[in-house]
């Protein structure tokens, strides 16, 4: 999604020297008065002896700062503090709303020590002009946090969102109408509101053991309501994930739901967002809109206020839908293209995960074959039109030969597997998995010259190993030419893609691959598990074009995307795409051996379109098509 960091972020960090704030200071939301941003956050004091709760706690009062950009703050301090007995144990996250004049401030209330369900509720804090608070309210009579007001009426009633049974979930998040202000803290209308509260509920839960919560309060644009809330992934399980998600609610009915992200726009990847009170946790809290930019404040960690970027008209259009899939690999009607034989032991079982490399008018395929006995070779076909099969080898073209690819373990997979070809000068570098079946997987390296190649002279120097022993390495590729006066080699040794930079291919079997982390799978993305190189890269006038394969936690699907990285440092990337080019969906590609597997080795870029080769669930080839150009538009759009 078009979204970023601001590049000083935090804005807002605890102040030492105020003890009401030291702890803590997240949560921010913001309004406009006059020139200026006032901005209302969550600050947790130092631990201090709080005699209601007769032990040491921290506390949480909410404070206030101005600010003339949004992004320097200054003249902090407290407007709500805990004053009632059901806020008596802290005033926590809250959300501003200007309407008519006067600013209505929503916040969790906390009523007992040590807190549950039932002492944690809604409050509200009135004021005229954020000097001070002119009155204040207990709002939701049942557990509930994460509530705030639309800035306007909508068909002549006040609308509100919150979070209900936040404490004890499935928590909900639901509008509420009212007439007038003074129902808004109306006990016996909440009482009645909550039995029917399904009714006025937005299926944003993705699955039940997932968790939700409103973020910002919602936002007027030219298509409906705009609004940005928390999505936790696997709320119960300690490897629960925070994700910052948005939906688009109509103009004049927001119970109806118009659009909403597939996918997380924001997750915790920089150290402050993975590192204090609570780590990892991004939470939306407020935003704010200039000059079609979107200012989306948000909690760090439970520490800090942190501030992202939204370019409001491009986000909003991938949120319809006029960006989305907008660039897919067409199939070729002649899938698969390549299949076992049956009558040929050596690829009786399967034939898939093909390299490509596009010389002298063809398109060669250097494919993964299967024996029923699990052993992986080489076989080799061509082709003119890069569809239909021109030649096919009758004998594998490539097997092992090597200690480290023969098989140890009777009947178990083993041999040489995942091709991928680049050639460089007179020479066609061959890049591939080796695997004895016992030990982890390795990278290994061959090459052949490419006469001989074309010649179907199959010359093959000895492979040698070039990741480390005893660490499982596989999906590797190779630049096709020199950066930086270094070769750059793709590989995976754990769930992302790594690059090695090498100023020869002479390895010795001693001098191994090193681990450069570049590209990482997404938390709550179809690509959140793993993420592995699919055909080496192509150089055009924008950027290098790499295709790689994503794993998603929730599905385990392969599915296969694209990125843009900058032409003359690979290390940065300009653009990746937001959704998959190519899924499992045809039948060839849901069963095999391994369902729901869509795996790419190779492409040619062959005039305007790009042929992508692939396994299809592990047992045959599929090829698959894009107009190049489209894809390249789509990256740019999609940018990182």
């Amino acid at each position: 999604m078009v979204i970023e960091r601001y590049a000083k972020n935090p804005v807002l960090a605890p102040n030492k020297d105020q003890s009401w704030e030291a702890e803590a200071v997240f949560n921010g939301c913001p309004a406009r008065k006059g020139g200026k941003i006032f901005f209302l956050y969550r600050a947790v004091s130092l631990p201090h002896y709080h005699s209601a709760a007769k032990t040491k706690l921290m506390v949480s009062d909410i404070g206030i700062a101005e600010s003339r950009d949004g992004m320097n703050f200054s003249n902090r301090r407290r407007l709500i503090v805990p004053e009632y007995e059901w806020e008596r144990f802290g005033c926590e996250d809250p959300r501003i709303t200007k309407l008519n004049g006067t600013y209505y401030v929503f916040y969790t209330a906390v009523g007992s020590w040590p807190p549950n369900a039932e002492s944690i509720r809604v409050g509200i804090a009135i004021s005229k002009n954020l000097e001070k608070v002119e009155e204040k309210h207990l709002v939701t009579p049942f557990n509930a946090k994460a509530m705030a007001l639309f800035p306007e009426r909508i068909g002549n009633k006040l609308w509100a969102v919150l979070t209900i049974n936040t404490d004890r979930p499935p928590a909900k998040i639901c509008l509420a109408p009212f007439d007038k202000e003074e129902e808004i803290w109306q006990e016996s209308r909440w009482k009645k509101w909550y039995q029917d509260s399904d009714k006025y509920s937005l299926p944003l839960r993705r699955r039940p053991q997932d968790h939700i919560e409103v973020g910002t309060p919602p936002i007027k644009t030219k298509y409906g309501w705009l609004l940005f809330y928390s999505s936790i992934r696997d709320y119960f399980s300690p490897q629960k994930s925070f994700g910052v998600e948005a939906v688009l609610l109509k103009a004049d009915n927001p119970l109806k739901i118009i659009a909403r992200t597939d996918f997380p726009i924001l997750s915790p990847e920089e150290y402050y967002e993975k590192h204090g009170m609570v780590p990892n946790v991004v939470f939306p809290s407020g935003a704010t809109t200039d000059n079609g930019w979107l200012n989306l404040y948000y909690g760090a960690a439970d520490t800090t206020c942190c501030l992202a970027k939204i370019e409001l008209n491009p986000f909003l259009e991938q949120l319809l839908g006029k960006e989305k899939r907008a660039v897919q690999l067409n199939r070729a009607e002649e899938n698969p293209i390549l299949g076992p034989v049956k009558n040929h032991p050596w690829e009786a079982k399967a034939t898939f995960n093909p390299a490509a490399i596009y010389l002298e008018g063809k398109t060669h395929l250097l494919y993964r074959a299967m024996s029923e006995d699990n052993t992986s070779v080489f076989g080799y076909a061509s082709s003119r039109d890069g569809i239909h099969v021109d030649h096919r080898s009758s004998e594998p073209v490539y097997v092992p030969r090597e200690k480290f690819e023969q098989k140890l373990q009777p009947g178990g997979n083993s041999g040489a597997e995942d091709p991928r070809l680049v050639k460089i000068g007179g020479r066609i570098h061959l890049f591939y998995t080796a695997f004895d079946g016992k030990n982890p997987p390795r990278v290994a390296l061959s090459s052949i010259a490419a006469k001989d190649f074309l010649d179907h002279k199959w010359n093959w120097e000895r492979p040698v190993l070039i990741s480390p022993p005893d660490l499982d390495d596989k999906d590797a590729a190779l630049f096709p030419e020199k950066i930086g006066g270094k070769y750059l080699i793709i590989h995976r040794s754990g769930d992302d893609i790594d690059l090695s930079f090498h100023k020869t291919l002479d390895f010795d079997g001693t001098n191994w691959l090193e681990e450069y982390r570049w590209i990482r799978p997404r938390k709550g993305w179809w690509d959140s598990k793993k993420v592995g190189v699919a055909a080496p890269p192509i150089k055009t006038a924008e950027g290098w074009v790499l295709l790689y394969h994503g794993v998603s936690d929730e599905d385990g699907f392969y599915r296969v995307g694209a990125v843009l990285a900058d032409r003359r440092n690979p290390l940065k990337i300009i653009g990746r795409t937001d959704y998959p080019i190519l899924e499992p969906e045809a039948p060839y590609e849901k069963e095999g051996i391994v369902a729901n597997v869509v795996f790419p080795c190779g492409a040619a870029l062959v005039g305007k379109d790009l042929f992508v080769y692939y396994g299809g669930a592990d047992k045959v080839v599929g090829a698959a098509t894009v107009e190049f150009r489209k894809l390249l538009k789509i990256l740019k759009l999609c940018r990182c």
